[in-house]
């Protein structure tokens, strides 16, 4: 039996909580052509070595789009029958910041792309706003850009699920079936 995925999902999370993993799981149960929208920029080797061994993890049965800024075009080009994997919202938001370019605008291109993406799209972003103030403006931006992110997101979404220590926690909506 394959599973049926609501338009939009958003699975959230801490750095390092199983966000990814899970949002892959939910992916592959679905048994239909996948695609990974890919939003890092490999600019030292610790991040090369990130995006390796998230594409060791996922193995085969993947197409890849790169999609460092122009997520909305990637999500255009959806095909009614995939399912969309799109990790994640946090890079694609630092890259527009570090690239100045007008987020609000960026934002508002992604999220009427989300609206009207062909296949249903898994969204992973990170969930920031339980640490400290950030001691710069450019962190205290970013977090505060990051927040407004998820949130609007999340409300255009049917399933909202927080990932921590690995274990998914439905916030919105209720967590398929068979998926751990």
């Amino acid at each position: 039996m394959s599973l049926t995925l609501p338009p939009l999902t958003l699975v959230v999370g801490a750095a390092n909580s199983g966000k990814s993993a899970y949002a892959e799981r939910l992916t592959e149960a679905t048994g239909r052509p996948m695609t990974y929208i890919a939003t890092a920029q490999a600019f030292d080797d610790e991040m090369r070595a990130k995006i390796a061994a998230h594409r060791a993890r996922r193995g085969d049965g993947w197409t890849t789009a790169e999609a460092p800024l122009d997520l909305a075009s990637a999500l255009d080009d959806a095909q009614s029958n995939d399912v969309v994997l799109v990790d994640c919202m946090t890079l694609w938001l630092s890259n527009h910041l570090l690239s100045e370019t007008a987020i609000e605008a960026e934002q508002a291109r992604v999220l009427d792309s989300l609206a009207s993406c062909a296949a249903p799209v898994v969204v992973v972003s990170n969930e920031v706003g339980a640490g400290v103030v950030p001691e710069n403006a450019l962190a205290r931006r970013f977090r505060a850009a990051q927040g407004g992110l998820n949130q609007a997101v999340a409300a255009r979404a049917d399933l909202v699920v927080t990932v921590i220590a690995g274990l998914p926690l439905a916030l919105k909506g209720t967590l398929p079936q068979g998926v751990a």
